[in-house]
This record gives C-alpha cells, structure tokens and sequence, in this order.
C-alpha cells in the first residue's frame, strides 16, 4: 500500500507537579486550554476538546501519524509551561507534573470523552485528580504503582 492512514484517538491526562492548584484563575485556564489545543493542531495532531480544573488537564485529539506520543507530549509541556510563566509572578514557578496518562479512545467512545472532559468543573466537585486517575487507568486495565504515580 503506497500510502499509509491512521486515526487514533488520545485522551492525555496530566496534572500540575504536585498537583498544586495553579489554574484557579479561569481566564488563564481558558487560555492554557486554548494554547494547548494550538499546539496539538501545529503537530498536526487534530484537538476534539481540550479541558481540566485547577491542578490537571485533559486532552482528547487524534494523534498525527508522524510524531510519536512521547514526542507530543514533551513538546506540550515544555511549550504550555514556558508561555505559563510569561503570565506574570503566580506562574514563575509553574511546572507539569513528570509523568502522564494517556488512554485510546475507540470513535464511537469520542462524544462520551467529550462529554467527560467538557464535564470536568461538575466532576471535581465530587472526586479529586487522584481518585479520578486512579479509576482511568483501572478502566483502561492499567495496573498503577502508587510509589511511581504521583509528583
């Protein structure tokens, strides 16, 4: 086959290191989540929806087929935290977490992943980021070492 074709959807899950509630400003979390999405499209990496609360952020794109997870995902942080800290003093020490979670999403799952992250405000008012990634990574048969999981 000459060409080659991919469509794989990613919901990505990370947190601020700590999990240090640096996004309660919802003017800046709003552009946080904009400027992610920006990044996602100039890596060809197609964004669905980009949310989160105070400490994490979710991201449901497509994944382009010509950079690697790890890539994309290096390339996220460093680019989002650097613009972060140009937002004035509260920033100055911002920084992601070291890890990330990241789950496939079948197409027909893409509307109930985007109903989820749209729904992220309601959903913390009952759980925190630990306990909801705990309950991701049980869903997606994920065995998480506590020891390891969390910065």
């Amino acid at each position: 086959m000459p060409q080659s074709y991919a469509r794989l959807w990613c919901h990505l899950v990370f947190s601020t290191k700590h999990r240090e509630p640096l996004l309660r400003d919802v003017d800046v979390r709003a552009r946080l989540h904009a400027y992610l999405a920006t990044c996602l499209g100039n890596a060809k990496s197609e964004p669905q929806i980009v949310g989160g609360v105070d400490d994490h952020v979710h991201l449901l794109f497509c994944l382009s087929r010509s950079i690697s997870l790890a890539d994309l995902v290096i390339e996220l942080k460093t680019s989002s935290s650097k613009w972060l800290k140009t937002l004035g003093t509260p920033y100055q020490g911002f920084y992601w977490q070291a890890g990330y979670g990241a789950f496939s999403v079948s197409e027909s799952k893409v509307p109930d992943v985007t109903a989820y992250v749209r729904g992220q405000e309601e959903h913390h008012r009952r759980f925190d980021f630990k306990t909801e990634f705990r309950a991701l990574c049980e869903r997606h048969g994920i065995v998480l070492n506590e020891q390891y999981a969390w910065d």
